[in-house]
């Protein structure tokens, strides 16, 4: 398959940005270091591009039920202008992937699979529905859609000079974009463009996804003012809240994971009816034997993907993902551990090239946010 790319690559590539293949598609991974990027965004703002997230649109008369089946969460709650986690499991409980799904002004849904997903989710739902003959028409518009993350400190005072006006739902409440919820998104104008904007991310600071239409993806990054960031400083901001990362810290096929198991399970409602509810209710009933948690290292060296945890010097778990936390300036890793050695402060070891390291099991997030 040809690797994709963002609308505006030729932009980060004028910008001397260096790309890395994420999800099969070419996407920048810094823009000048990823220090320098991680630290704007804790302590003022930043901006990516997340045009690898997919966004498929679910509309007809039973969308709502179509969702509901497809992902944990109870989407019958939302309201117009609500958003909400979730994931995508399998008859066993199993994820396949995470998603946030939106409930839009007009009554459609717009879900965001992980970079590479989106076919595979479309189908998936295709098939669904087709099987249950239910009555909804399912769109995939990811090659349709930009999508910026504006996050930190100051985002809000950032979206609040670029927006020029808010549309549906929040202008029957407010004008004022710095009025959106947490959780909520609205349409809005962006440097003359529709765009939706909402008050959701992936770094653990304040600020806003904005999703505009990819003939107008310059003009809504150039309204903006602050550091480009890359897919590493998102890594690393991630990882020191904890935030799972799609076919790293779960993949169905190489690290099959539940959402109980990857400490996910706020993201269940188990009374709505979705493909996997029942192995994931009995699984509820017993409880998991291995829980996803955190390590601090205790030695010098950086833990990273796929290095063996030990206890007593025997192999008793993974690193998922780790790296040198910019914020703490140690070394940081997630995993998945026993449950009876998952309690924080229990000593463990990493192997880091040959060399087994100590480390202390430490709940995520790492930083007070």
């Amino acid at each position: 398959m040809a690797t994709r790319r963002p609308p505006l690559y030729p932009v980060h590539e004028d910008r001397g940005a260096g790309f890395t293949d994420f999800g099969g598609w070419e996407m920048p991974v810094e823009f000048d270091s990823i220090r320098a990027e991680h630290a704007a965004v804790r302590e003022a703002a930043g901006i990516f591009d997340v045009s690898h997230m997919g966004e498929i649109r679910v509309d007809g008369p039973d969308a709502e039920t179509l969702m509901q089946r497809l992902t944990t969460n109870d989407v019958s709650s939302l309201g117009p202008g609500g958003a909400q986690y979730g994931c995508i499991t399998d008859e066993d409980g199993v994820i396949h992937d995470d998603t946030m799904t939106y409930a839009l002004p007009d009554g459609s849904y717009l879900f965001v699979p992980n970079a590479g997903h989106d076919e595979e989710a479309e189908q998936h739902w295709v098939d669904y529905r087709d099987e249950t003959d239910l009555d909804a028409r399912v769109t995939n518009e990811t090659e349709d859609w930009a999508m910026f993350a504006v996050q930190g400190p100051e985002a809000m005072d950032l979206t609040v000079d670029a927006v020029e006006s808010v549309g549906a739902p929040l202008a029957e409440e407010s004008d004022d974009i710095a009025d959106l919820g947490r959780f909520s998104i609205t349409e809005a104008t962006v440097a003359g463009a529709d765009c939706l904007v909402a008050r959701t991310g992936y770094t653990g600071e304040d600020g806003v996804e904005v999703l505009c239409p990819v003939d107008d993806a310059e003009a809504v990054w150039a309204a903006f003012d602050c550091q480009p960031c890359g897919l590493g400083a998102r890594d690393t901001l991630r990882m020191e809240m904890g935030f799972l990362l799609s076919g790293q810290d779960f993949d169905p096929e190489e690290n099959p994971r539940t959402p109980f198991e990857a400490g996910i399970g706020f993201a269940v409602d188990l009374d709505t009816e979705f493909v996997g509810r029942d192995a994931l209710a009995a699984q509820q009933e017993v409880g998991v034997e291995e829980q996803f948690t955190g390590l601090v290292l205790q030695e010098r060296g950086i833990a990273r993907h796929g290095y063996e945890i030990t206890h007593d010097g025997e192999p008793v778990g993974e690193v998922t993902s780790g790296t040198m936390s910019p914020t703490l300036n140690e070394a940081i890793a997630l995993g998945y551990l026993p449950t009876e050695l998952a309690d924080d402060g229990t000593e463990v070891g990493v192997v880091v090239r040959g060399d087994e390291k100590r480390a202390t099991v430490t709940t995520p997030p790492f930083i007070d946010k």
